[in-house]
């Protein structure tokens, strides 16, 4: 079992595709997953103008990488969200528009659509990505919330989603959803109930991204027992919790960086995260895709950053044995 380990290039969007893929195959990668903004996918390009996807692909080429997924988190988010100032810092501008949040909705929904036909023609086989929620700011329950009121966030949920895995389907694509507070689905519960809402359509599976999961009490390795046949892509993210007796989980508005929260994203290798029995795990249910290095360590920096968690996935991605330890024992 060969899993290629990748660059998520979204922390590296300030520079051009040429610039990103010559230091990736200068640390040694195999291939990246490519964020669909700065100029590293640009979506109407690649379904307009044959000459771009030329040039993208010779880049790769001549760096000897791949790309198998290509990532839409910040278009997606907007599907599902209520939409506010926060969006137009991310989106396009030309699905931001007036910033009205149903044509907000509606232009992102569009544009993943677009998303998964420019994968497609691409040739990259996946779209990681967010989904937004309606409700994911009811989660503490004050005001009181109703049973109805997420049944509602659910329903607009399937309604959207299922609207754009058709398009997916129709295109042999599939969507990576990555589980994450903001989004429908944050935890082990919300996952199992955003499947249900969807109809556990082939189409619609999970990005397994436990830097998000740690930090919230999950057991990531139970995750992927449970998710098995769900788990489409994986990132590999770290987090180091620090529970200090100030600190809560909710990290009291403090941002990224900040070494009074309870906890932080950290590069690979520099968390609590037990990646040896993920990895274990991965062998377990025969997960041969992509291993993306996704680098967020406000304390570290990035290329220092991504050329050791580099190294640190290289010894982590072990293949399982071939046989049972005992088995040269012979019968008896």
């Amino acid at each position: 079992m060969t899993r290629p380990i990748t660059l998520f290039t979204a922390q590296f969007t300030d520079l051009s595709l040429a610039q990103i893929a010559e230091k990736a195959a200068a640390w040694g990668y195999d291939g990246l997953e490519l964020a669909c903004w700065g100029d590293h996918f640009e979506v109407g390009r690649v379904l307009d103008d044959p000459a771009y996807v030329k040039e993208s692909k010779r880049i790769l080429e001549a760096n000897e990488l791949e790309v198998y997924t290509v990532s839409t988190h910040l278009v997606s988010q907007a599907v599902c969200d209520l939409v506010d100032e926060r969006h137009k810092g991310v989106l396009p501008a030309a699905v931001w528009g007036d910033g009205e949040t149903a044509g907000v909705q509606a232009r992102a929904e569009e544009e993943v659509k677009r998303t998964a036909r420019a994968a497609a023609a691409y040739g990259a086989n996946t779209v990681v990505g967010f989904t937004g929620s309606s409700i994911f700011h009811m989660f503490a329950g004050w005001p009181p919330v109703s049973e109805e009121m997420i049944d509602r966030g659910f329903d607009d949920f399937s309604e959207r989603w299922n609207r754009i895995i058709d398009v997916f389907d129709a295109e042999g694509v599939k969507f990576a959803f990555e589980v994450h507070p903001g989004e429908i689905a944050f935890d082990f519960w919300s996952t199992k109930r955003a499947l249900d809402a969807i109809g556990h359509r082939e189409g619609f599976g999970l990005n397994f991204d436990p830097s998000h999961l740690q930090w919230q009490g999950v057991d990531t390795v139970a995750f992927i027992d449970e998710f098995r046949d769900r788990i489409y892509h994986v990132h590999l993210k770290d987090t180091h919790v620090n529970m200090d007796g100030r600190s809560g989980i909710l990290n009291s508005h403090l941002l990224d960086g900040n070494m009074r929260r309870a906890w932080d994203f950290v590069s690979l290798g520099h968390g609590d995260i037990p990646f040896e029995q993920i990895i274990r795990k991965l062998n377990e249910i025969d997960y041969t895709g992509p291993l993306s290095v996704e680098w967020e360590d406000n304390g570290m920096a990035r290329e220092l950053g991504a050329s050791d968690a580099l190294k640190v996935a290289r010894k982590l991605n072990f293949e399982p044995a071939a046989a049972a330890w005992h088995s040269t024992f012979g019968d008896e």
